[in-house]
């Protein structure tokens, strides 16, 4: 094989080859990126022959210009393809992380549109023509919606707890139950951010049980906060008991040196409470107990953006403003327009709160799942009649690290091929464009309706028959 080194063609004879330019106009590439290209596969191919791994037999230069160029159209086109794209999510998980947690609501992604395109009053305050600061672009609209003093945005809640555990609580002691000291995705965990942020984590009580006295006993002179972390991505059931937030209220006000934060984590500005759907506390709720400060996630069941929001005392959210991390943790322009599009629905009426697609994930009627079931069925029957389709009743998640014991009543679809495993299918199906993401369970596609859209049967139907 290694004689065949000689045919390979210099790379001055591939610089003015034909297929050359007709991959930089076909790809919209500049010359010197699809040279690289050129280089790289050039001497991938030399690389080949010359350890024996090369796939070819009486090869000739012809050949090794063909095969050459054909590896490096395919490079090109995976250079300019995006990686994010749509994907239609059939798992029937609302909040998957995997997947990009909450979709935004069409007036959050007009005014992100809007502000990405033009200019804006990011930090102007077109008032006075003067500098303006950007936590006043939505300070108002949080303070509206969540009943606090003051309020401002991170990048997300682990920023968050970062932020107020670093300001308020660094180098004294921060009282957490032993019992919420919680992991969440991604090995985040409130011990080891709490050490990262110099704050001195205080435990106290036990995994299970924790009491009031066991706050009151760990209070001393060198005790900055009480910190409750909201476990909102498991449940402990049985021989249990934990502090409520207006008892650890009446604790920290006895004492005037002392911080009471909680860390609402999930971010609930709606009652799905009163839907018969999980305990969740509702922010508003939290902020009338008296606590000093809250923090909660933009991109959970609040339905936003991917941001942290920080709501509470005016004294306390003054000193994190001013603090340095805050330029560090900041979000930007396109977040904030998201985020003030989401917060305004729940200004308005309960119609508005439910065009946010969360919401309306989480509380959407059986009866309309079964709708689309229903279309989806009598369409895919035409369009693939060797597919074996069975409709089921079924159970949806929540997802993303909130309400772990919640099941929400669903329809879905059971599908199986004559020929194709379940595992061959579900990737065919994922490699497809765009790419739909499902369950298997017991050999069998399951495709959950409570997160596929009307818009998006149409292209599951064409996929099926694709495929």
């Amino acid at each position: 094989m290694k004689e065949f080194v000689r045919f390979l063609p210099p790379i001055h004879e591939l610089q003015k080859h034909s297929n050359l330019s007709k991959i930089v106009h076909t790809y919209d590439l500049s010359e010197e990126s699809v040279i690289e290209l050129v280089k790289a596969e050039l001497d991938k191919i030399r690389t080949g022959i010359l350890s024996g791994t090369f796939q070819g037999s009486e090869p000739s230069k012809s050949f090794f210009i063909e095969t050459l160029f054909n590896r490096v159209e395919v490079e090109a086109a995976n250079m300019t393809e995006f990686y994010l794209r749509k994907v239609i999510n059939g798992t029937g998980t609302v909040l998957h992380t995997n997947l990009g947690r909450a979709r935004l609501n069409e007036a959050a992604i007009e005014k992100m549109i809007e502000v990405a395109k033009n200019y804006s009053n990011l930090e102007y305050n077109i008032t006075t023509g003067t500098r303006g600061s950007r936590h006043d672009v939505i300070e108002e609209l949080i303070k509206r919606v969540t009943g606090a003093e003051a309020a401002m945005v991170v990048n997300n809640n682990a920023a968050a707890v970062f932020l107020i555990l670093n300001a308020l609580g660094k180098g004294s002691e921060v009282i957490v139950s032993r019992g919420q000291l919680v992991e969440i995705g991604g090995s985040f965990r409130v011990s080891s951010i709490m050490e990262e942020s110099g704050a001195i984590l205080k435990e106290v009580g036990t995994t299970n049980k924790t009491h009031m006295s066991d706050y009151e006993l760990a209070i001393n002179e060198n005790t900055s906060m009480i910190m409750k972390v909201h476990t909102s991505n498991f449940k402990t059931i049985g021989f249990t008991k934990t502090v409520e937030t207006e008892e650890l209220v009446k604790i920290t006000q006895k004492h005037d040196h002392l911080i009471f934060y909680e860390d609402l984590g999930s971010g609930v500005l709606y009652d799905f409470a009163k839907h018969g759907i999980g305990d969740e506390p509702v922010v508003r709720d939290v902020i009338k107990l008296g606590v000093d400060l809250v923090s909660f996630s933009g991109d959970k069941l609040l339905g936003g953006p991917q941001a942290g929001i920080i709501a509470g005392k005016k004294e306390l959210i003054s000193q994190l403003k001013k603090h340095q991390l805050a330029r560090v943790l900041r979000v930007d322009k396109i977040t904030l327009a998201a985020l003030e599009a989401t917060l305004h629905c729940y200004g308005k009426t309960e119609e508005k709160v439910r065009e946010i697609p969360t919401v309306k994930d989480i509380i959407e009627d059986t009866n309309i799942i079964r709708n689309k079931v229903d279309c989806f069925c009598s369409m895919v029957k035409n369009a693939s009649p060797q597919l074996a389709v069975f409709i089921k009743e079924d159970f949806s998640q929540v997802g993303g690290g909130t309400m772990p014991d919640v099941q929400l009543p669903t329809v879905v679809v059971e599908i199986t091929h004559p020929v194709k495993s379940s595992h061959e299918l579900a990737k065919q199906l994922r490699d497809h464009s765009p790419s739909i993401v499902c369950r298997i369970k017991q050999e069998k596609i399951i495709l959950d309706f409570r997160t596929i859209s009307e818009e998006d049967i149409p292209l599951i139907v064409r996929a099926f028959n694709q495929i």
